[in-house]
């Protein structure tokens, strides 16, 4: 099999030039500042929240082509330190349990699992997960005890775009820009602001790779269904080394990492 070169975000093909005077600039941009509040202090406040999503990582080849690898998954969590996450693509069949101190990983498709202790809260798992073991849960930034903060951190441009429809539901759409990314989020109208899509698109990685994930299913609270985020081997999986666990970077085997800008 061919070895494909690749450079790739760790977090879109239309173009669309927006003209917008100062003032309703200035009053799009408290908007919207006010709207990532609102959907901060909600999802801060949820004890417990469940969800599916789905996720598009885009990856630009050595000849300029950019490739969209899909991917799927669940995520159900208990405020302060319980999670668990499944994740699956066409490479990779992976879950992720957190009971507060251990972190099991188990590789469904080989029946193999490793665990680590990482005692702590979720911020603390979800920091870890990203900069220890390279291994960032999908989204993370919205999960965090304070989105908000981890959001808005060198944001220098706001834009409000109005209304858009995310799996039927509709959502208020700003833009945001930052010295190495651009994102974008779509947060639901309502009495129950979660973010409905969220993307990422690198300014330092030529062909301007664009990273996405798509929420459905999103429950919060009584409605979110009960877990004892317990690691049961029911299929009597092997122990192994952190290290021999594969697909650490959701990329297929033959994907090899390229440089940025």
């Amino acid at each position: 099999m061919e070895n494909i070169s690749v450079t790739r975000i760790t977090g879109a093909s239309l173009a669309l030039t927006i003209g917008l005077s100062t003032p309703t600039a200035q009053a799009d941009e408290a908007y919207a500042k006010t709207l990532i509040k609102k959907m901060s202090d909600y999802m801060s406040a949820q004890k417990n929240i469940s969800f599916n999503y789905d996720t598009i990582l885009e990856v630009v080849t050595k000849d300029k082509q950019r490739l969209a690898l899909a991917g799927s998954g669940t995520v159900a969590l208990t405020r302060p330190d319980k999670l668990r996450s499944t994740r699956a693509s066409g490479f990779a069949d992976l879950e992720m349990v957190f009971d507060g101190k251990t972190l099991t990983l188990l590789g469904k498709g080989k029946n193999i699992y490793t665990q680590v202790e990482v005692p702590g809260t979720l911020d603390h798992l979800l920091d870890t997960l990203r900069d220890k073991y390279n291994r960032p849960l999908p989204g993370a930034d919205l999960f965090m005890s304070n989105p908000q903060d981890q959001l808005m951190a060198g944001v220098t441009d706001i834009k409000d775009l109005g209304s858009g429809v995310i799996g039927g539901t509709e959502c208020d759409h700003l833009a945001f820009r930052k010295k190495e990314v651009d994102w974008q989020i779509w947060i639901a109208q309502g009495d129950n602001p979660y973010p409905c899509r969220y993307s990422i698109t690198s300014k330092t990685i030529a062909g301007s790779p664009q990273y996405s994930i798509q929420l459905s299913d999103f429950k919060s609270g009584d409605a979110a269904p009960a877990d004892d985020f317990a690691f049961h081997n029911s299929t009597n999986a092997q122990n192994i080394e952190l290290k021999d666990l594969p697909n650490a970077e959701d990329l297929p085997s033959n994907f090899v990492r390229g440089k940025t800008k």
